[in-house]
């Protein structure tokens, strides 16, 4: 962790940006779709959403509201000008997540022949074609999300990419936070231990893994268009962080029963 950032706070700010991912994808991208269209009740946890009707629409819906909040997001973040640096680095993290979750569910789909990709293409023919067609769209819209995040890091949080020890510090520390915090909310979902390994790992370890190696790709020419204040100690942060996690971890890990 660079020096100039507060980590308890980089840390905070990393499980509330991964939290509103995951919430967005399970909670609203299939638990509200499927209730209000094919299902009656179900299952809501961290890990999935479990009903006895979904629907093509449900499956896909997960991957499409989080690009959906990953470019608004980035609109935001453009958009924040007078914002803190805290501020500004939770938009470009939560951007990020939603955007890698998005765009790496397709690869991830199209490799494996799981997840909610397969069943949006299952039945489809010719099939393999279907694969080959997520894992080429997967690819693209991956590397294109990569790009973005690693410029909007320089341009809007101010972090210079030639700043190496500063540039690991916000983007590994958000990685491994963001892992740990579904690796254990996964633990207490209520479908098997088997998802852990199936969907919570892979999908945090996998889908944000552009984290780590982004910065090898931004682009030449990109410089910081706002100011490079540190990350500082903020409780306005770090309690709420908190607070949330231990709620995420052991009640929505728990798994949640909704209904009409």
């Amino acid at each position: 962790m660079s020096r100039s950032d507060d980590a308890p706070t980089v840390i905070g700010i990393s499980l509330v940006a991964a939290m509103v991912a995951d919430v967005l994808h399970e909670g609203v991208g299939h638990a509200l779709i499927a209730l209000t269209t094919v299902a009656q009740s179900g299952i809501w946890s961290t890990v999935a959403w479990s009903s006895q009707y979904d629907s093509r629409l449900v499956a896909a819906g997960g991957t499409l509201v989080n690009l959906v909040a990953g470019i608004l997001l980035w609109v935001a973040l453009r958009s924040a000008k007078n914002a803190s640096p805290e501020l500004r680095l939770f938009l470009l993290l939560a951007c990020a997540f939603n955007l890698f979750t998005g765009t790496g569910y397709f690869f991830f789909s199209g490799v494996t022949n799981f997840g909610d990709w397969e069943v949006v293409i299952h039945g489809m023919h010719p099939y393999w074609l279907w694969r080959l067609g997520l894992i080429a769209v997967g690819m693209a819209s991956y590397y294109g999300a990569v790009l973005l995040v690693s410029m909007g890091l320089v341009q809007y949080v101010g972090v210079s990419r030639d700043d190496r020890s500063r540039w690991r510090g916000v983007t590994l520390t958000p990685y491994v936070s963001a892992l740990v915090l579904m690796g254990l909310a996964g633990l207490m979902n209520p479908i098997g231990i088997q998802l852990v390994w199936q969907s919570a790992l892979p999908a945090t370890a996998g889908a944000n893994c552009g984290l780590l190696w982004m910065r090898y790709y931004i682009p030449e020419g990109t410089i910081p268009r706002r100011g490079d204040e540190n990350i500082g100690r903020s409780y306005a942060w770090i309690l709420p962080a908190v607070l949330s996690s231990l709620v995420f971890i052991f009640v929505l890990g728990r798994g949640i029963v909704l209904r009409r």
